[in-house]
């Protein structure tokens, strides 16, 4: 019976002491999501929301907004996210405090290319040539969403890798005061048989800054990006950067490229103390 008794009190003792091991629980949040309905797309699209630290005690302060193509929380947002977060901090003053507006996706193939005449686009990319559309999404519903929701200053920052390049870039080509700032990453330039950068640009009404980096990603991609950077180059109203990523491929150069973009858009912008 004594050893009955014991075993049941150290199974008592053993479970209460247990049970005070577990730490209190509750969600780490980073940002929000909004979700609507686009009467352009004619679908529901989300866009994950990063706020500054500050945001909600300086409630009369504005802020610059970065635009991530490839936004979801599975993609690129969290880490973008918390780049910007990183390149904020006091010790750091890389970029101003800033939101990030990261657009999730919903069909990147269809959003991000415009037609194609090019049989093989055409048969890899079957439901291609949605740009149009995509640009008048950010355009008339999607800043004005943003600019209704948050405190948000003029200035604008879009970043676009691959696919997400080449929608950048035809921005920056046709409707250039959408964004002040381009952060344009292994741009899929070779798309429709590289019929992009021979078009007519859309003049431009202010200055623009603009950053283009590549990898070790083979002559068709790095080509593109550098005669898009020769090309920008000429315009004294676009302060052009450009940066090759040795050892970096087209997989693994996001993080370490939109660095460096910051660092190039924003050297003159950030006084450290």
């Amino acid at each position: 019976m004594k050893q009955i008794f014991f075993l049941l009190f150290a199974f008592w003792t053993v479970t209460c002491f247990s049970q005070n091991q577990f730490a209190e629980k509750e969600p780490f949040v980073i940002g929000e999501t909004l979700t609507f309905q686009s009467d352009v797309l004619k679908e529901k699209r989300v866009v994950n929301i990063y706020l500054p630290p500050s945001y909600e005690s300086e409630n009369k302060k504005a802020y610059p907004v970065i635009y991530l193509l490839d936004g979801s929380a599975d993609e690129d947002f969290i880490h973008i996210a918390g780049l910007v977060q990183f390149s904020t901090f006091p010790w750091a003053q890389l970029i101003p405090e800033s939101i990030v507006v990261g657009i999730a996706n919903v069909d990147r193939k269809r959003d991000f290319t415009y037609p194609t005449t090019n049989a093989k686009d055409k048969a890899d990319f079957p439901t291609t040539g949605g740009s149009e559309k995509f640009i008048a999404f950010l355009e008339n519903e999607l800043q004005p969403l943003i600019n209704r929701q948050y405190r948000t200053t003029m200035e604008r920052t879009i970043i676009g890798q691959s696919l997400g390049g080449l929608l950048a870039t035809e921005i920056l080509w046709k409707k250039p005061e959408l964004f002040s700032n381009y952060i344009i990453i292994s741009p899929s330039l070779w798309w429709d048989d590289n019929s992009l950068l021979p078009l007519k640009r859309a003049p431009l009404d202010n200055p623009k800054k603009v950053f283009v980096a590549v990898g070790e990603e083979g002559p068709i991609m790095e080509s593109g990006a550098m005669a898009l950077t020769a090309q920008l180059k000429q315009d004294r109203l676009i302060q052009t950067s450009f940066k090759y990523l040795e050892d970096l491929d087209h997989s693994n150069t996001l993080h370490i490229a939109v660095y460096e973009g910051f660092k190039a858009i924003y050297k003159k912008d950030v006084t450290k103390d």
